[in-house]
């Protein structure tokens, strides 16, 4: 038996791939499907199954790609109504793997249809557990994403806490958990950074597992969640539908474009212009009214969270050989209209004597000296969570996820020093600001943890695990 789990941190996804006898199962795949299809064929075996745990609102799916490639069957859970060829299981139905048995186990909450499924040994013992969004390390899934009708998000939560009890908790402890997100994803509000653990440990630290009662676990699941990314609703349509192939998107976004067919092609489509740089490589010099998203970073989530058109056509100006790359993150959240890249990068355009743009970034001394100085207006667009866990006295709270609704406040004449915790997210919120014609837009390098070295006045601490709301 061989369980390998393919965890992907930029969307803070694990996949998993699971092998007996020349037989192989596919959980929760991502949209590139190659690397599953390299695994069995290196090991000479047959994908079988693939199984989803729910339909995925954070990632679009390549359930039905790898389905079409390998001949495999893909496996939903009770309730699940696809557009596509599928089985949906029964509760408790089995399915065998060479030596191993996969059990469907119904495990509505997170979603309607949301299944966890059982790994039992060949000896008959059971191993392990693939719990989806509905089980995570430290926390469980977010119950406000499936309302339909009159289901509200408490009656999702009291669901998940039956299933949570009546089907889970009754495994023994030894079983291994394996969810399908850890911390950063926005499926849940605290998850720990392990990806697995057993169940045992996780009755004895998760806050979720310990819940006296029903209306206690309802109260603190519930408490405090953020509203969730915009692109997730869309992606769990995509999911149910079925996309396209990601080949055809390699075949219409790998167009390398020299610097005027890049400049004729943005004016053309009205594309947005990506770049995925690092953020202070791109501060340095970047084309005009392009945003910085950095694929050092969680790239997906935040081109889903902030590009709100999933067909928006978009251009790419990235690092050498970071092209496709790009791409392949782009279509993980269903963004599968790139058009282009620029072929040399932003080198090849500043080659071509075109015009370029800058944003200023400062130390964190500098900025304690501007701040003793002169009166100035500073926003920390990190989540409330963090912000209330600890903050400048003076920063205004202007989360990133929420750009779109404070920018009206602007004034476009005015001067904006910005930071997160690191340097990663106010690139990108001074890089929207500068395409929106805001021209005095200062970052501030190393974020928050640069700052917290300075002299500046900082509110007290609070402890992040009842301030984080994320």
């Amino acid at each position: 038996m061989r369980i390998e789990q393919i965890y992907t941190g930029c969307l803070a996804e694990a996949a998993y791939y699971i092998e007996s006898k020349g037989e192989a199962a596919i959980i929760d795949p991502l949209r590139e499907v190659g690397t599953y299809l390299k695994k069995a064929e290196k090991a000479g075996a047959t994908i079988k199954y693939i199984f989803e745990t729910h339909f995925h609102a954070d990632f679009v799916s390549g359930h039905v790609d790898l389905a079409e490639k390998s001949g495999a069957k893909i496996i939903y859970g009770p309730t699940a109504k696809t557009e596509f060829e599928s089985h949906i299981a029964k509760d408790g139905e089995k399915f065998k793997i060479g030596d191993i048995t996969i059990t469907a186990l119904h495990t509505p909450g997170h979603t309607l249809e949301s299944t966890t499924y059982l790994l039992t040994d060949a000896s008959g013992k059971d191993h392990c557990i693939f719990s989806g969004d509905t089980l995570f390390i430290g926390d469980v899934g977010r119950p406000d994403l499936a309302q339909k009708g009159n289901l509200t998000m408490d009656d999702l939560a009291g669901m998940l806490y039956d299933s949570l009890n009546d089907k889970i908790k009754p495994l023994a402890d030894d079983v291994i958990v394996y969810p399908a997100h850890g911390a950063g994803s926005a499926c849940g509000k605290s998850m720990s950074k392990e990806t697995f653990d057993t169940l045992g440990h996780q009755k004895e630290v998760n806050y979720a597992l310990k819940a006296a009662t029903k209306e206690q676990f309802i109260k603190e699941v519930t408490d405090g969640i953020m509203p969730p990314p915009q692109y997730f609703a869309k992606n769990a349509a995509i999911n149910k539908g079925g996309v396209e192939s990601i080949d055809e998107v390699y075949e219409k976004g790998l167009k390398a474009l020299t610097p005027q067919a890049f400049e004729d092609t943005a004016n053309q489509t009205g594309a947005i212009l990506l770049d995925t740089r690092d953020p202070q490589v791109f501060a340095k010099g970047f084309i005009p009214n392009a945003i910085n998203i950095g694929l050092n970073g969680q790239f997906a989530p935040w081109v889903g969270a902030l590009i709100t058109d999933l067909q928006q056509p978009i251009l790419l100006i990235t690092e050498a050989g970071k092209e496709q790359e790009s791409i392949t993150r782009l279509t993980r959240v269903g963004y599968d209209n790139t058009i282009g890249y620029l072929d040399g990068g932003f080198e090849r355009w500043t080659d071509a004597g075109k015009e370029i743009d800058t944003i200023e970034t400062i130390s964190a001394d500098a900025f304690e000296q501007a701040a003793r100085e002169n009166e100035i207006t500073a926003l920390d667009v990190r989540k409330p969570g963090e912000y209330e866990s600890e903050h400048l006295e003076f920063t205004l709270s202007r989360p990133l996820d929420f750009i779109n609704d404070w920018m009206g406040e602007i004034n476009p004449k005015g001067t904006y020093y910005i930071h997160c915790a690191g340097g990663y997210r106010s690139m990108i919120a001074a890089s929207i600001l500068k395409s929106r014609g805001i021209e005095n837009v200062i970052d501030i390098a190393g974020g928050y943890g640069a700052i917290k070295n300075t002299g500046l006045k900082r509110t007290d601490f609070a402890c992040p695990s009842k301030a984080m709301k994320v």
